[in-house]
C-alpha cells in the first residue's frame, strides 16, 4: 500500500463508520478528504449517467446521494470547527477547499447528464409507484437544477458557476471579518466603571483579564458580557463605548482589511447578475422560488400589514420609555445606548423584577433537565447522556432514545462564548436520516449557543432570554432528530422551505413561559429554592414588555433584507441609505449615523442564508403561534397534542409542501390572530 492510500485511510475525515472524530481532525487532513470525495463523487456521477445503467431509484438515485452524503458530512465537519474554534490554520484550511467544494456542486448542479436522467426519472411510466417523500425529492432536485442554471447555455453556465465561486468566498469573508472583529475589540476598565453590572458578569470580567495577564476588568463584544453591560452598567459613556463598538464592526471605522463595505456591495452586485442569468428580475424573486411566500409583493404586504398593527404599540412602548428615562433616570435625551439601561430600569419598576434576579433561578442542569422532561412528555422520548469525540472539552454528547428503546438520534450542545467561536445560537446537521440497505443511519445535530460558561466551581447561570433561546435551537433540533424519513433531500430539515423552518424552534420558545414547565427546572444558585410562583407571575405579566419595540426591530431587519434583494439600485442609493429610510418607515429608536450593524455585521443576511429569507422568522411566526394555540385549548403538556405535532410536524420533514403538514396538525390554514394576540396586540 502506498504512503497516499495509507494516508487516506487514517484520515478522520473519510471514516463513515460511526460518528465524527473530531479529537483528531487537524488542518492537513481537510485538502485531502476533500479531493478524494469530490473524485468518488464525480465517478459515481460517470457510472450511474453511464448510457447502459438502469434508470430506477435504486440504480440512480440512491449511489449519487450517498455519495454526496459522505461529502456533506465531512464537509460539515470542517465548515463547523470552523465555526465554533476557528484558528488560522484551520480558517486557510476551509479557505483553500471552499472553492473545490462551491466549483463542484455548481458543476454537479449544471451536469447536462444527471438533469437529464432526473427528468427522464420523473417522465418514466414508474414514477407514479415511488414513495410520495421520493417523488417530491425529485421534483425538488428538478427545481434545484434549474435555479442553478442546468437550463443556460454554455456560455452562461460557466459565468453563473464563476459567480457563485465568488459568492461563495465573498460570504465566508464577511463572516470571518466580524468574527475578526468581534474578537478583537477589548477595553480594560476598573471596577468603578463597572457600577450597576452583575457580579457573575464583573467576575468573568477579571477572569479575562487576568487570562491576558493584565489587572483590572476585560470587557468584550460577545453577547454575555455585551448585553448585560449595556442592560446595567450606570456608566453612560461606557454604554456607548461598547454600543458603538459593536454597532461598527468590520466597517469603515475600524481596520481596512475587515471592512465588509466592499464585500457587500460585491455580494449584491453577484446575487444580481445571479437572478438575470436565471431570468428573474431580481434576487428575491429567486429566494422565493423555493419557499411557501410567493412573490417580493406578497413579503412586503405581508411585513408591512404587521409594522401597520405593531407601530402604534412600539410608538406607545417608546414614550413610556422616554416618560420614564427623564422623569426617574434624567436622562433628557434617550439615546440608542440608553434603551437597554432605561428598559431594564421601567421594567424593573414596573414589574419588580430584574433579569438578573431571574437568571439566580436558572441553573444550567436544572434547565436542561426541564428541557429534556418537557421534550419527554410531548414526544415520547427521552435523552440521555452519553460520550463521543468533541471539538471543545466544554462540549456534552446526548443520545435521544424511543419508547421502545432504540437510539433515533443524537446531538452534540456546545453552549458556551469563548475566542474563535462564531456568535449567535444556531442548529445544524453533523448526519441526516439515510436508510442504506438495511441498516438506516439515525440523525445527528449540532447545538450550539453563546451563553456565560460556569465560574470557578459555581454552575453556569442562564438569563430567561437564554432559556429561551436554548429551546429555540432545540426546536430546530427536534426537526432533525425526530424525522421518520428517510428520503435524501427531503429528511429533516431537508426541502422545508425556508419560511417554515422556524416553526418548530419558535412553537418550542412558548412552553417557556409555562408555569407547569418552569417550576420543575428552576433552582436558586444560592438557596436551591425553585423560582416563586409570584415572581413568575411578575415575569409573565412583564412577557409583553415593550413588545412592540421588539416587533418593528424585526421588521426593520425583514423589510431591509427583502428590498435590498428586490428592485434595489445600488447605482443610486446606498445599502445604508436604504437602512435609513426603512427606519424611517418602521423604527421608533433613533440610531447614530454611524450605526453599522444592520449592514456590515448582518452575517443572516449576508453569509447566513437568510438573504431575501429574513422575513421568515415573522412568516414562520404566524404558524408557530397558530400550532401553540392547539396545545392551549387542549393543555400544553397533552401528550396526544405532542404526538399531533410530532406526527405532522417533525416526522414529515420536507416529504410534503410545509402548508399540507401545518393543515394535516392544525385542521385548517395558519391565521395571524394567534401570533397577535401572543404578543398583546389586539387584532383588527
Amino acid at each position: 500500500m502506498n504512503t497516499d492510500a495509507e494516508s487516506l485511510m487514517r484520515n478522520p475525515l473519510l471514516d463513515f463508520s460511526a460518528l465524527p472524530r473530531f479529537a483528531e481532525i487537524s488542518p492537513s487532513h481537510v485538502g485531502p478528504a476533500v479531493d478524494a470525495l469530490i473524485a468518488e463523487a464525480r465517478a459515481t456521477v460517470d457510472t450511474v449517467t453511464a448510457p447502459s445503467q438502469e434508470l430506477s431509484w435504486g440504480a440512480f438515485v440512491v449511489p449519487i446521494t450517498s455519495a454526496l452524503d459522505r461529502l456533506d458530512r465531512a464537509w460539515g465537519q470542517v465548515a463547523h470547527v470552523n465555526a465554533v474554534v476557528n484558528t488560522p490554520p484551520l480558517r486557510e484550511a476551509y479557505h483553500a477547499n471552499l472553492p473545490k467544494i462551491t466549483a463542484f456542486y455548481t458543476e454537479l448542479a449544471q451536469d447536462d447528464r444527471v438533469f437529464e436522467r432526473y427528468r427522464a426519472l420523473a417522465a418514466s411510466s414508474g414514477f407514479a409507484s415511488l414513495e410520495p417523500a421520493q417523488r417530491r425529492m425529485v421534483e425538488n432536485t428538478l427545481r434545484d437544477f434549474r435555479l442553478s442554471g442546468a437550463e443556460l447555455p454554455a456560455d452562461r453556465k460557466e459565468r453563473f458557476k464563476a459567480v457563485e465561486e465568488e459568492l461563495a468566498m465573498s460570504s465566508s469573508r464577511y463572516e470571518d471579518n466580524v468574527l475578526d472583529a468581534t474578537n478583537a475589540w477589548a477595553l480594560y476598565v476598573d471596577q468603578a466603571t463597572l457600577r450597576g453590572v452583575p457580579a457573575d458578569v464583573v467576575a468573568a470580567a477579571r477572569e479575562a483579564a487576568g487570562q491576558d495577564g493584565k489587572a483590572g476588568f476585560k470587557l468584550s463584544l460577545r453577547m454575555p458580557c455585551y448585553l448585560p453591560v449595556m442592560q446595567y452598567a450606570e456608566d453612560r459613556a461606557l454604554r456607548e463605548q461598547l454600543y458603538r463598538a459593536y454597532g461598527q464592526r468590520a466597517s469603515e471605522f475600524g481596520k481596512p482589511e475587515w471592512d465588509n463595505g466592499a464585500l457587500i456591495d460585491r455580494i449584491l452586485e453577484l446575487r444580481a447578475e445571479v437572478a438575470t442569468l436565471l431570468g428573474y428580475e431580481s434576487f428575491a424573486e429567486v429566494s422565493l422560488v423555493a419557499k411557501m411566500a410567493r412573490t417580493p409583493t406578497e413579503v412586503l404586504m405581508f411585513l408591512r400589514d404587521l409594522a401597520a398593527r405593531a407601530k402604534p404599540y412600539a410608538e406607545r412602548d417608546m414614550a413610556e420609555l422616554r416618560d420614564f428615562a427623564r422623569d426617574e433616570l434624567g436622562l433628557g435625551e434617550l439615546a440608542a445606548w440608553d434603551i437597554p439601561f432605561a428598559s431594564e430600569k421601567l421594567r424593573q419598576a414596573r414589574y419588580s423584577f430584574s433579569d438578573e434576579e431571574v437568571k439566580q433561578y436558572f441553573p444550567e442542569d436544572r434547565v436542561l433537565a426541564g428541557l429534556f422532561e418537557l421534550v419527554h412528555k410531548l414526544f415520547a422520548v427521552v435523552i440521555k447522556r452519553s460520550q463521543a469525540s468533541a471539538w471543545h472539552p466544554t462540549v456534552s454528547f446526548y443520545d435521544v432514545i424511543d419508547a421502545e428503546g432504540r437510539i433515533v438520534g443524537q446531538f452534540y450542545l456546545d453552549l458556551y462564548a469563548r475566542a474563535g467561536k462564531r456568535g449567535g445560537a444556531w442548529m445544524d446537521n453533523a448526519i441526516n436520516r439515510r436508510q442504506h440497505g438495511l441498516q438506516r443511519q439515525h440523525p445527528v445535530a449540532y447545538l450550539t449557543c453563546n451563553f456565560s460558561a460556569p465560574i470557578g466551581d459555581k454552575p453556569a447561570l442562564f438569563s430567561h432570554d437564554e432559556v429561551t433561546t436554548l429551546f429555540h435551537e432545540f426546536g430546530h433540533g427536534l426537526n432533525l432528530l425526530l424525522t421518520r424519513i428517510d428520503v435524501p433531500g427531503v429528511s429533516g430539515l431537508e426541502g422545508v422551505e425556508w419560511d417554515a423552518v422556524e416553526l418548530a424552534s419558535q412553537f418550542m420558545e412558548n412552553f417557556c413561559w409555562e408555569w407547569d414547565v418552569l417550576a420543575s427546572m428552576t433552582a436558586h444558585a444560592g438557596t436551591g429554592a425553585p423560582l416563586p410562583r409570584a415572581l413568575f407571575d411578575r415575569m409573565l405579566a412583564a412577557r409583553n414588555f415593550q413588545s412592540g419595540m421588539q416587533m418593528v426591530r424585526q421588521l426593520e431587519f425583514a423589510l431591509f433584507d427583502m428590498q435590498l434583494h428586490h428592485h434595489f439600485d445600488r447605482s443610486r442609493t446606498t445599502p445604508q441609505e436604504l437602512v435609513d429610510a426603512v427606519r424611517r418607515e418602521v423604527a421608533v429608536i433613533l440610531r447614530p449615523a454611524d450605526d453599522r450593524s444592520l449592514t456590515h455585521s448582518f452575517s443572516h443576511v449576508f453569509s447566513g442564508g437568510y438573504a431575501a429569507g429574513y422575513y421568515g422568522y415573522k412568516w414562520a411566526e404566524v404558524l408557530s403561534a397558530d400550532a401553540y394555540d392547539l396545545f392551549e385549548q387542549h393543555g400544553v403538556l397533552s401528550p396526544a397534542a405532542g404526538a399531533r405535532f410530532r406526527d405532522e410536524i417533525l416526522a414529515q420533514g420536507g416529504s410534503r409542501p410545509a402548508l399540507e403538514s401545518f393543515v394535516a396538525f392544525r385542521g385548517r390554514p395558519p391565521q395571524i390572530d394567534a401570533l397577535l394576540r401572543h404578543n398583546g396586540m389586539s387584532v383588527s
